[in-house]
């Protein structure tokens, strides 16, 4: 017998109603073509507005940002009228870009829902089909992870996976991560986060120990050093870790990329010691040439816990079996609201469609695309540009002189002429793309890349009328 449920979702009208939805949103949505500045006659109340939340949120915003709604693909358009390239994508977040069709009908799917969020006490079927999905993408290539708790945020799944690891270890205090690592900044993770001004006032709740990351310039050198640095920690503190955190590129820390070789070696020192190896996938997953970094690297047989978020809208920690809980554990009041858990599903649908990884990929056509891009300027200007950095959809460079004020005034020109970037590491800074990966386009990219040297060029013909930057 046919749910009510189902009858619905069945019903003429709505199937009317959704293909009438996504032919007004293609319409509107079609009109956001390019770049485009603010509206004069609505740039005061903009301001206002934008005076108004940094009042009631107690903090400024990084940028003057208030989205209007409407996107296009790579673009999205503010409530001041003008058009911007989104090439941050809430850093890592808008995976499908703004307004895709895919994205817009999980929406409706979630609005004819019972519930809004749901929790540990009342799932709906749909987090059956989304967990199961999640687990068979981590066992692609072979390892052996069984189990999926979800939660609202990158951070709360880095909790659970303390969590799990402490429960493991039981008796331990604590924990291994990279230098320049970023994990959250609850409590706890902003222990493990290697930047003090996350920190201050806050109380010490945990005791981390940091491992040097790879350097590519002196690869034997530095895998060397991170052992050394490990097998000293562990000798200091006897029986007293619960296990490492690894970030297989360093997001916040600079887009650095770690090798297979670097990160065999060190996971063989916490085997030797019985450790788990938690990787930390909130901003790698869906951005390498495979779903999982853990993959790109050949690490599938070794990892213990992997948390992955950001562009699946709500996150979620994956484990092996011996990492089953007991009761109590890991618990929630809300895990996503049903617009997340619909929406989760078709991106992770989207991944696995086949065109996204491999060398052939579209991830790695748009690497190289944007990686030229990004070379044939710092030939035209030399001293502009060092590197690129980073791997697949995760791209930075370190402009001019790389002081973290140079790179964060670029970061603001380049949003006021209409990209949105962000910046990562410091001692040198960078600033860091996140592309739109479903979404973006060749011309979009030739587009950014223009807009970047137009805005390069002008601080230096400002340095040059003031005789520096």
């Amino acid at each position: 017998m046919e749910l009510i449920a189902e009858s619905f979702l069945n019903d003429p009208r709505l199937k009317q109603s959704r293909s009438l939805v996504q032919q007004a949103v293609a319409e509107h949505s079609s009109r956001l073509t390019g770049a485009k500045p603010p509206d004069p006659q609505r740039q005061a109340q903009y301001k206002e507005l934008i005076e108004q939340f940094t009042r009631l949120r107690g903090g400024a915003l990084y940028f003057p940002f208030l989205g209007s709604g409407m996107g296009n693909g790579s673009l999205v358009e503010l409530a001041d009228g003008s058009v911007k390239y989104d090439f941050i994508s809430g850093i890592g977040v808008h995976y499908l870009g703004h307004c895709h069709p895919l994205l817009v009908d999980a929406a409706m799917t979630a609005a004819f829902g019972d519930t809004i969020m749901q929790g540990n006490l009342q799932q709906n079927v749909q987090a059956v089909q989304l967990v199961q999905t999640m687990v068979d993408m981590a066992k692609t290539g072979g390892a052996p992870l069984e189990h999926c708790f979800v939660s609202t945020s990158g951070a709360m799944a880095n909790e659970n996976a303390l969590k799990l690891m402490f429960h493991k270890k039981r008796g331990t205090t604590r924990v291994l991560a990279f230098e320049h690592c970023f994990c959250g900044r609850t409590m706890v993770l902003s222990q493990i986060t290697d930047k003090p001004q996350y920190r201050v006032g806050l109380p010490k709740v945990l005791e981390v120990d940091y491992v040097p990351f790879f350097d590519h310039t002196r690869p034997a050198e530095s895998i060397d050093r991170a052992v050394e640095t490990l097998r000293a920690h562990l000798a200091s503190h006897p029986g007293q870790h619960a296990g490492m955190c690894l970030e297989l590129i360093l997001g916040e820390g600079g887009y650095w990329v770690g090798s297979r070789d670097f990160f065999l070696a060190l996971i063989a020192v916490l085997r030797q010691h019985q450790l788990p190896v938690w990787i930390d996938e909130i901003q790698t997953f869906g951005r390498t040439l495979r779903p999982f970094a853990f993959s790109h690297f050949g690490l599938d047989d070794l990892v213990d816990i992997v948390t992955i978020g950001k562009l699946t809208q709500l996150c979620a920690t994956i484990f092996r079996p011996e990492f089953k809980p007991e009761p109590g554990l890991l618990s929630q009041t809300f895990i996503a609201s049903t617009a997340a858990i619909t929406t989760a599903q078709v991106i992770l649908d989207r991944m696995n469609q086949g065109d996204l990884f491999g060398p052939a990929g579209r991830i790695n056509r748009l690497h190289h695309s944007i990686v030229a891009r990004l070379e044939a300027i710092a030939r035209r200007h030399p001293g502009w540009i060092s590197g690129p950095f980073g791997l697949g959809a995760m791209i930075a460079f370190t402009p001019f002189d790389g002081r973290e004020a140079v790179v964060k005034d670029l970061l603001r020109r380049l949003f006021d002429n209409g990209v949105i970037a962000f910046y990562a590491g410091s001692d040198p800074a960078r600033v860091r793309f996140l592309m739109p990966v479903a979404a973006v386009t060749e011309e979009d990219i030739q587009k950014v890349c223009m807009i970047l040297e137009e805005t390069m060029e002008q601080m230096q013909k400002e340095k040059s009328a003031a005789g520096a930057i």
